[in-house]
């Protein structure tokens, strides 16, 4: 029998989930990402160890897996794969903040591959301000949607981009996503059990999709924001292809428009694996 998911998912709520920064998570995740900025490990700042952009993806990570747990069979949780992703970043967070995050369900579609699930992850710190709103979506391999869809919101238009303007090739060794699982604090087996990963279909260990992500970002804040990672206001991209272990994969430049700069990464052979990627400033 084929396996399905409920559209009646749709709206399910979780949270707000408690949880407060340190500086050495802080510091964990930019060592995973091979971050060699001192400021990312500096405790003698006066707010501490500044965060990585991508940062927001471990606080929300014990919500996501609460929230799929209350939406999806587990059987199903390892057929999941990133599809996209796209983070608002008021400010970014500090070592000592109690932040409460909150999920919710919002959008499923049926697409080629299996069944997109959507979920909005929204972050205040402990005075209520608001602090990052992160659109996540997975896709469910080889699973149907029973019911009716409901589209994920539009995002801002795409950036009209021309030609590349820069390109860095990011190294990603064989043991990339067992460090990254241990310094964001982020376990999904398909990442670090092969035997998980043959079961789901996939064709060996897959590096995360966020890492993926951030390790892009990086360039992106070295290539265009002159090496400073706190002038990162947003992150959005399409994950189009997966990182096997040990490869390489190239980030591109892409131009920009405004307060918004472009960006793609391409495996070794050329094929995609980050598209419609915008860093906002």
């Amino acid at each position: 029998m084929t396996p399905v998911i409920d559209a009646g998912i749709v709206g399910l709520t979780l949270g707000p989930v408690a949880t407060t920064v340190d500086a050495r998570g802080l510091m964990a995740y930019a060592a995973a990402l091979g971050e060699t900025d001192a400021r990312y490990y500096d405790t003698t700042a006066p707010s501490g160890p500044v965060a990585h952009p991508l940062f927001p993806v471990c606080y929300e990570w014990p919500v996501a897996v609460a929230l799929r747990a209350k939406a999806i069979d587990a059987a199903l949780a390892p057929r999941g794969v990133h599809a996209l992703h796209n983070l608002v970043l008021r400010r970014a967070p500090r070592a000592g903040d109690s932040l409460r995050t909150s999920a919710r369900v919002t959008a499923v579609q049926r697409r080629r591959s299996g069944t997109l699930v959507v979920a909005r992850y929204t972050t205040t710190d402990q005075a209520g301000v608001l602090l990052s709103i992160t659109d996540y979506g997975s896709v469910y391999r080889g699973v149907e949607l029973r019911g009716g869809e409901i589209v994920p919101e539009a995002s801002a238009p795409a950036i009209e981009t021309g030609d590349v303007l820069w390109e860095d090739p990011v190294a990603v060794s064989a043991q990339a996503a067992h460090v990254y699982t241990e310094g964001a604090r982020i376990y999904n087996p398909i990442h670090t059990d092969l035997a998980v990963a043959k079961a789901a279909g996939l064709p060996a260990l897959i590096l995360h999709g966020t890492a993926t992500l951030a390790l892009a970002v990086s360039r992106v804040v070295a290539r265009e924001l002159g090496g400073d990672p706190t002038r990162v206001r947003g992150v959005a991209a399409r994950f189009t292809g997966m990182v096997t272990m040990p490869s390489t994969f190239s980030v591109r430049g892409r131009g920009g428009a405004g307060d918004r700069l472009a960006f793609d990464a391409v495996a070794a052979g050329g094929a995609p694996v980050l598209s419609d990627g915008v860093v906002t400033r």
